[in-house]
């Protein structure tokens, strides 16, 4: 499904191409990008919704 800002089949091209780039499965590719994300939020405040 993709939308003006989210394409999975991009997201799925992108993934598969960092993989490749660093001689790691998809899966671990995967993985260290949700690790990633998940301290950028926590070094943001963790928050849910953004305040108006």
């Amino acid at each position: 499904m993709c939308g003006p800002h989210f394409c999975s089949m991009r997201i799925t091209e992108d993934v598969r191409k960092f993989a490749a780039e660093q001689k790691v499965s998809e899966d671990q590719a995967l993985q260290a990008g949700l690790e990633q994300k998940a301290k950028e939020f926590v070094e943001k405040g963790a928050e849910v919704y953004a305040k108006a």
